[in-house]
């Protein structure tokens, strides 16, 4: 019986190998993923021209509803300058105005025709914005639409050297694409009609919320989780050198499947996690996508199947203990090849359906599974190997949300993160939920790896105050996982008082983070213990009884 048990521990022990081994990979791809917090739509930077009299607005979004011959047809979204009237923030005070095509095309000269109040399309480009809504204006437009010559948007500002500002006209830049829908609705049908208003964004959408609540949850099952398999370590190795002493030239192993990170792999962190951004940066493109969605796919596989088993396995223990050798994955148990089909057809049905409204639930799901798994499979074994990973992440965080404007004129993370020149809706390392009152739309985002990153911190605090006798209240997970919290709300704050521009949501974190488990271990004269010593382990009786059989 007792020889038995040995073997299953060993079974055990080579399934969590392979788990390891793929849920390594996947860490280091996903722990590479842009590290920020993000709401809304994001037009390119154009805030270099100073504002002045007449050219001195706020740049807002644009709705452009359309009508074809009275019927409601296709709405696009451009982007207000930085000149000429506000836009009405309601719909039900903006008219509906005849769409009129300008000849010459470019508007660098007066129209040809007179504009009875009609709304002109402009091409972009041969002179000035300002020239453009002037002739425009003159010509009878009651606003202008000017299209870019990019399948993006663009913020309108005025020249530093530029006095004819006096404008009374509202001018909206309109990508590439709308254009073209709207130039082809021209040439097809007798009229069209346009009506412009920019409805205002709420203060906080419930979604960040709900995210908030997803990422702190998230660390906090997997805290737990990470405590709990602690527990069940020591007891495992207590049934083994138990065991050990009754059966000769048995062998006790530690914890089989956990990854520890040393100092010198957290400083090669933000090296590899550079090289691979700039990877993605250089190389994304559809099919670029398309291979992430099938590493995340593999990576959520294996998260939701362990999320499951050991969830089914309290109920079914019986099936969770018998094995079978499954060629190339080794020990199988029979629970697991239950569980294994369904999440397999999880995730495959969400990669064939991600782009429609809904499939946010599945990423969301198959992340939060590979999250909770990823850090019961990699752990830091102190704070100072802590410190250093989440020192070396805030400074990389910066740089590639910030600094990197001024090397590739874009940032290079948010760039990454949307998804840019791939054509699909960003990658899809992200836990992200609709905006439910923005009438904007769009998804309030954040990255894997400011989830994943803290929680080994987290995790780390919960399993040092398990094994070391804490209790919560004179713990540091508590103190932690609050200061988590308290961390993230700041960004979500940042990200609001930002007008929506993605946030590096580590340079809050972080500080956060770090801040309260420091100054509280240095209170407490605990530091060294946390800072330099291993996770403190729990004696066990069978060990104190064989040495002092061996003493005597």
């Amino acid at each position: 019986m007792q020889r038995g048990e040995i073997e299953k521990q060993s079974k055990r022990r080579i399934r969590m190998e392979w788990q390891k081994l793929c849920l390594v990979v996947i860490f280091v791809s996903l722990a590479c993923q842009p590290l920020f917090v993000a709401a809304g739509d994001i037009v390119h930077d154009d805030d270099s021209a100073p504002k002045k009299p007449g050219c001195e607005n706020d740049f807002v979004l644009v709705k452009v509803q359309t009508w074809v011959n009275g019927i409601e047809d296709a709405e696009f979204v451009g982007v207000g300058a930085r000149f000429g009237t506000t836009i009405v923030s309601k719909e039900k005070n903006a008219n509906q105005t005849r769409l009129a095509l300008s000849d010459p095309r470019d508007c660098c000269s007066s129209p040809k025709t007179k504009l009875t109040g009609d709304v002109i399309m402009v091409d972009r480009g041969h002179c000035k914005f300002t020239t453009k809504a002037n002739n425009a204006e003159t010509a009878g437009a009651s606003a202008i639409l000017i299209i870019n010559n990019q399948k993006e948007l663009y913020k309108m500002v005025c020249e530093p050297d530029e006095t004819d500002l006096d404008i009374h006209i509202p001018a909206i830049m309109l990508p590439q694409d709308a254009g073209t829908s709207l130039e082809r609705m021209l040439m097809n049908h007798s009229s069209v009609k346009v009506q412009l208003y920019s409805p205002r964004r709420p203060l906080v959408d419930i979604a960040e919320v709900f995210l908030w609540m997803m990422a702190v949850g998230t660390i906090l099952c997997a805290s737990f989780w990470s405590a709990w398999s602690a527990r069940e370590a020591v007891i495992e190795q207590e049934k083994l050198l138990k065991d050990a002493d009754d059966i000769p030239d048995a062998k006790v192993q530690g914890d089989g499947g956990i990854v520890d990170i040393n100092t010198t792999s957290a400083v090669l962190f933000v090296v590899i996690a550079s090289c691979f951004l700039i990877m993605l940066y250089k190389l994304m493109s559809y099919w670029f996508v398309e291979l992430l969605v099938v590493l995340f796919c593999i990576g959520g596989v294996e998260g939701l199947q362990t999320c499951l088993v050991a969830l089914l396995s309290r109920w079914f223990k019986r099936t969770g203990e018998l094995y079978i050798k499954v060629p190339f994955f080794g020990a199988v148990s029979y629970l697991t090849l239950a569980v294994a089909p369904f999440c397999i057809a999880f995730a495959v049905v969400w990669a064939v359906y991600r782009t429609v409204s809904f499939a946010w639930i599945g990423q969301d799901v198959l992340g939060i599974a590979l999250i909770i798994t990823v850090l019961q499979i990699v752990r830091v074994p102190n704070l100072k190997v802590g410190t250093v990973l989440l020192g070396c992440a805030f400074l990389y965080d910066i740089f590639w949300v910030f600094i990197s404007k001024k090397l590739f004129n874009e940032s290079v993370m948010i760039v990454v993160a949307r998804g840019d020149r791939s054509g699909e809706d960003g990658i899809p390392m992200l836990l992200k939920i609709p905006r439910m009152f923005d009438p904007w739309g769009g998804y309030s985002i954040i990255g894997f790896g400011d989830i994943l990153l803290p929680g080994l911190v987290v995790t780390f605090a919960l399993r040092y105050d398990f094994l070391a006798n804490k209790s919560l209240r004179s713990g540091y997970f508590l103190w932690a996982m609050f200061a988590y919290g308290m961390g993230l709300l700041v960004t979500y704050v940042a990200l609001n008082l930002m007008d929506g521009h993605g946030q590096p949501a580590l340079l809050y974190i972080v500080p956060f983070t770090l801040g309260t488990l420091i100054t509280l271990a240095k209170k407490r004269g605990d530091l060294k213990n946390l800072w330099t010593q291993r996770e403190p382990e729990r004696p066990c009786p069978h060990v104190r009884l064989h040495h002092s059989q061996q003493n005597e």
